[in-house]
């Protein structure tokens, strides 16, 4: 969960210390494949100043694999939008993306870690930009 809140409420550069040094966020269909926690850290650290985003997870399921490492499927609802400046609400819009991520752990110095994160969408459209007519 830590990893949604950094991306939506925090600072999305920090979602690479989630991960081990040679940690992956790769997408199941495609070519986007980021590898190694400073890729991982300019990646997410790129994402839009004006962007508003939350996630909904549910459906959270942790295997334990061995004292050292684990695996998650988790559910997730995002929304967003680009052009966000004037910190008011915006009016309820479609999801941007509904899917499932496939996650890898594996626990260093005491602490669990993403080696792995796969994201997989079911339901994927672009992100919409608001302008200066679009205040609620």
């Amino acid at each position: 969960m830590e990893f949604v809140h950094k991306l939506d409420l925090g600072d999305p550069g920090e979602v690479a210390e989630l991960f081990t040094e040679d940690g992956v966020w790769e997408w199941a269909v495609g070519d986007r494949r980021i590898q190694g926690r400073e890729a991982l850290r300019a990646y997410f650290g790129a994402r839009p100043a004006d962007r508003l985003s939350r996630r909904m997870c549910t459906n959270i399921l942790v295997t334990l694999t061995s004292a050292s490492t684990a695996t998650a499927i988790t559910y997730f609802t995002t929304y967003r939008v680009d052009g966000y400046t004037d910190g008011g609400y915006v009016p309820p819009q479609p999801p941007t993306q509904v899917g499932h991520y496939e996650d890898k752990f594996r626990k260093v110095d005491g602490r669990w870690l993403l080696s792995c994160r796969s994201l997989f969408l079911a339901f994927a459209g672009p992100t919409e930009r608001r302008g200066p007519a679009d205040k609620a």
